[in-house]
């Protein structure tokens, strides 16, 4: 059975789809026989096309394009799954930020709204901050969160925006965890901990773990909530099952557990087949006021939505996540 059947006959927008989350919904839609795709990306100076080789669309357009495309298009759309923004923590330019993740945000919003299109957008979960009441995805929680940092700030005015206007109802808005696996080759700096800890422990050095800024927390011992890409493609992917066509809201994505980087750390070795060697450092000035040492999706709202879903939800356990990572794309430099 198709599960996306109701946008057989009509574009699917995916922003921001060369990128690590994008080109993985570009795959996973691909997979299920979706070449009914457009694209909208800027390449600059990454290497992120590569994410594209293999794939199919109907095109590719920049990002200043893309409203000039839409106009006289609008029954030829049948959803936009907007992904597309600046996802740095320590992007220090708010007007950047805010043109990019907000602005551009609430225009591509409203002519969705206006035309009746299925908009699926990224929030985040650094819109929680330090979650002194955790990390529950309930809309009336959205003016009590207090964002650490500017990234953080421009993604919740967009959710607040969508809550103002009375349109969160009719949109799905996603706060994405710490998300990790193939595609991201191009992050750099902003790329996962698990990326960045297997160049270094192949070549037989000691990876590096912040000591712990929190007495809460041993070193090694702060805790986030890890979902592997695979799991949060498809998870997105949902919100376009005809069931979940009217649904809105804003849904966490993450796997509902908390991993310490020392468990992580551990699954990296493993996979790796070396002994674990870990050093402890100072966390840079940069990051230590806007910091999370504990993250841990609340998913009871999203897993609610399996009583009315074609495929069921499954979640890959960390180890299998780390070891099929590093085993099949890291080490072979592959893409997904």
């Amino acid at each position: 059975m198709n599960p996306y059947a109701l946008f057989e006959e009509q574009l699917i927008v995916i922003t921001g789809a060369a990128g690590f989350i994008g080109s993985g919904v570009l795959r996973h839609l691909n997979d299920l026989g979706y070449t009914n795709l457009l694209l909208v990306d800027d390449f600059y100076e990454t290497d992120k096309w590569k994410n594209l080789i293999g794939k199919k669309f109907v095109d590719i357009i920049s990002k200043k394009e893309l409203f000039s495309f839409l106009s006289g298009k609008e029954r030829e759309i049948g959803a936009i799954i907007h992904l597309g923004a600046c996802s740095s923590t320590i992007e220090n330019d708010g007007n950047y930020l805010m043109e990019n993740n907000y602005r551009f945000s609430v225009k591509l919003a409203t002519y969705a709204l206006r035309e009746d299109i299925r908009f699926i957008y990224a929030s985040s979960a650094a819109t929680y901050g330090l979650a002194e009441k955790g990390f529950n995805d309930d809309e009336e929680e959205l003016f009590r969160l207090k964002p650490l940092n500017m990234y953080g700030f421009s993604k919740h005015l967009f959710d607040l925006w969508l809550l103002r206007e009375k349109a969160l109802e009719k949109v799905i808005g996603i706060k994405y965890f710490n998300v990790f696996g193939p595609n991201e080759y191009h992050k750099g700096r902003m790329a996962s901990m698990v990326l960045k800890m297997a160049k270094i422990a192949e070549k037989g050095s000691p990876i590096q773990l912040f000591k712990s800024n929190d007495p809460r927390f041993k070193d090694g011992e702060q805790k986030r909530d890890f979902i592997y890409v695979k799991d949060a493609v498809r998870f997105t992917c949902k919100f376009l099952e005809p069931s979940l066509r009217k649904i809105g809201g804003i849904y966490n994505i993450g796997s509902g557990s908390a991993v310490s980087w020392n468990q992580l750390a551990s699954a990296l070795f493993s996979a790796l087949k070396k002994s674990p060697l870990i050093e402890y450092i100072d966390m840079p000035k940069d990051l230590h006021k806007q910091y999370q040492n504990f993250t841990k999706a609340n998913m009871v709202k999203f897993f609610a939505l399996n009583e009315d879903s074609i495929e069921p939800l499954s979640m890959t356990p960390i180890e299998k996540a780390v070891e099929e990572y590093v085993q099949k794309y890291i080490l072979k430099e592959e893409r997904w």
